[in-house]
């Protein structure tokens, strides 16, 4: 049931309860494990518009990466409230998988529901834009009158979801010998820590409000901001410790959420969108080389283009669709932050490099560019050197009748 009194009924799955959230939805084609592990959901139930969820079941969280590092979830539970899909499959097939989604649900106590028109959903959505909603998963007649007062009493976009998706205390990760990076967690996914390792250095995870000297006791050489859910305007330490790091000129990267604290934190604005950008095939304009890439993004605010002019920050990438804000860099400081996920999973792993050209800032690299950029860079020099056709009016052609070929014999 959606708000505004769509009712939508199909199939129940998953576990039998009652929930209500902000309905949102996403257009990727496959990825669900790390989709419903993202804790950018944290408060929402998710409509995903492929048609056919489930096929491959669920592998084990038992499967490590090469940093000990659960390879196929990005959290350590379930974060979205409900699941609303078109059609589940009953069987699951796949070399890895011990568990069926339906029973994966089963054992996080979250509720789904399929054999709905996802397409009507969808289109709701889009048309009039996210909005509250609630799923009940019940053998017994569903009472619709306490449906509607849920749905009355939700207010995701007051909600500070902080506590619930922030480590608590500092976590470690990596080799202790090498030098620290410091990962505010707003939310973030472990394919960030396993990005921020793959280029060297050892992460330390510190809680949502720390403090700017709770950061510089690591004495780290970087800070990560990360992906989170909810309303970046109740971030509030987390803004007043970014205030901190741009004046000091700290090496700082902002991701999806952390993207837009730092907009917030140098004095920029941000706002709702209608509906979101949740997908994996969202194509984003490199605004230096003029270079699309195809990247995988989960958000429903954005900054304000207008707000930027007195803050130190330009446009780094912009949605090819809507041209709306999706990375920013500094004019003067080693501050970077992109809207979309460059660390993917689920998604194309296109834009990997952020974290290189991270890197590359941090070790004082004058010109800040990845090596991806830089032969991007030179392709795009190639092309403007190559002899372009001469400009000219239509002409007739001639075409010489081809001699008659001989036979051949055999």
């Amino acid at each position: 049931m959606l708000e505004d009194g769509s009712v939508f009924d199909g199939i129940g799955f998953g576990y039998p309860t009652k929930v209500a959230g902000e309905v949102v939805f996403n257009t990727g084609m496959v990825g669900y494990t790390e989709t419903l592990t993202d804790p950018s959901y944290r408060g929402q139930i998710l409509c995903l518009t492929y048609p056919l969820v489930g096929n491959y079941g669920v592998p084990s969280r038992d499967v490590k990466d090469g940093f000990g590092l659960p390879k196929y979830f990005e959290s350590e539970r379930i974060q979205t409230k409900g699941l609303a899909i078109h059609e589940l499959s009953s069987t699951a097939s796949h070399w890895s998988c011990i568990r069926t989604l339906d029973e994966w649900l089963y054992d996080e106590r979250i509720p789904g529901i399929h054999g709905i028109d996802t397409r009507e959903l969808t289109k709701k959505l889009r048309m009039n834009g996210v909005m509250a909603g609630a799923i009940e998963v019940s053998e017994q007649e569903i009472d619709v009158a306490k449906l509607q007062a849920m749905i009355k009493n939700e207010s995701y976009d007051k909600t500070n979801f902080m506590p619930e998706v922030s480590t608590s205390e500092p976590q470690e990760y990596g080799d202790k010998s090498l030098d620290c990076i410091v990962l505010l967690d707003t939310g973030t996914k472990y394919s960030i820590i396993r990005n921020i390792l793959r280029t060297g250095y050892r992460v330390v995870r510190l809680p949502w409000d720390a403090t700017y000297e709770q950061v510089m006791s690591y004495k780290p050489k970087g800070v990560v901001i990360s992906n989170g859910p909810g309303d970046p305007k109740v971030c509030k330490s987390t803004i007043k410790t970014a205030e901190k790091l741009i004046k000091s000129s700290a090496p700082t990267l902002g991701i999806c959420l952390g993207n837009q604290i730092l907009a917030l934190a140098g004095g920029a604005d941000t706002y709702k969108l209608k509906f979101g950008h949740r997908g994996q095939n969202k194509p984003c304009i490199d605004k230096n080389s003029n270079q699309v890439y195809v990247t995988s993004q989960n958000h429903g605010y954005g900054i304000d283009p207008e707000s930027m002019k007195k803050t130190g920050f330009k446009v780094w990438f912009s949605n090819a669709d809507d041209s709306t804000v999706e990375g920013i860099e500094h004019s003067s400081k080693p501050i970077i932050a992109v809207q979309f996920h460059p660390e993917a999973s689920p998604g194309p792993y296109d834009c990997m490099f952020v974290f290189d050209r991270f890197s590359e800032i941090i070790k004082g690299i004058k010109d800040g560019k990845s090596k991806v950029e830089k032969q991007v860079e030179a392709l795009n020099a190639q092309k403007d050197h190559m002899p372009q056709p001469a400009k000219s009016g239509r002409r007739k052609k001639t075409v010489e009748p081809k001699p008659k070929q001989q036979r051949r014999e055999r």
